[in-house]
């Protein structure tokens, strides 16, 4: 590789690193303050204008909860979704769900991350994000009355689901479905999203957030941490800390573990 390659590749690491650190998210924010247009996805529906910020919680309370205290400090708030059937962490645990309870007391919308597992009969469907929004109100105690679907297939998409006194934010009010979408295709709402940490459908610059009326953005809080990592680093980062709260875990269950955790 020559000399100006490794300097190009440097600098698109630096690059996509500060885009996923506190500050950028930070800047972010304030665009949407001094927009005048945040909402969530209840006080969006039938706006002319609206900027709705949302985030899919994929593996992380912890990252989840501090983006939500980064958001607080700003006076914003905005939703998160929380999986049910998730491998990664347990929603119902004590520890999570006093971290969820603080968000939900201080004024974030709490929605449910429905996950298909392979799900492809949309009565089924139907069924199944009620039966999972039934029992995350009844385990949460306050009402869940919102979902987003992980990593939804085009048909879900094409389906526009939408269930009795309950808000899906890939329903037609909150998102525009298209075919083929490229950042310049005109949509009634504008999705942007940080999936595979990176910007998909644009950026959240000033110039895209003001030049659509109608904006949803996505993002995933396992991307976004104080410093801004790289995707490698990223990962890197995440597995510790997900390393660091099990033997955490361990240690608190498990009296004998102590004379060993040095060790491993």
């Amino acid at each position: 590789m020559s000399c100006s390659g490794s300097l190009a590749a440097v600098k698109t690491d630096m690059e996509i690193a500060d885009m996923f650190s506190y500050k950028e998210y930070k800047e972010i924010i304030q665009i949407i303050k001094e927009s005048g247009r945040m909402a969530n996805f209840k006080q969006a529906r039938g706006k002319d204008q609206f900027i709705i910020m949302r985030h899919d919680v994929e593996f992380s309370v912890d990252r989840a909860f501090a983006l939500s205290k980064l958001e607080l400090s700003m006076d914003f708030t905005s939703t998160y979704f929380f999986q049910w059937t998730n491998n990664s962490y347990n929603i119902l645990s004590k520890r999570n769900m006093d971290m969820i309870h603080y968000m939900h007391e201080r004024g974030h919308e709490i929605g449910l991350h429905f996950a298909l597992n392979g799900l492809t009969d949309m009565d089924l469907i139907r069924k199944k994000i009620m039966q999972e929004i039934n029992v995350l109100s009844e385990m949460l105690g306050f009402e869940i009355m919102e979902f987003s679907i992980h990593r939804p297939s085009a048909d879900v998409l094409r389906e526009d689901i939408k269930l009795p006194g309950i808000i899906n934010a890939y329903q037609d009010e909150y998102f525009t479905f298209a075919e083929k979408v490229t950042p310049d295709t005109k949509l009634a709402v504008k999705y942007i999203s940080d999936a595979q940490h990176r910007w998909n459908y644009g950026k959240p610059d000033r110039e895209t957030l003001l030049g659509n009326d109608k904006v949803q953005i996505l993002t995933h809080p396992y991307s976004w941490t104080k410093q801004g990592y790289d995707n490698l680093e990223n990962f890197r980062t995440l597995i510790a800390e997900r390393n660091e709260e099990l033997l955490d875990t361990i240690d608190n269950e498990c009296k004998h573990f102590a004379t060993v955790r040095d060790l491993l």
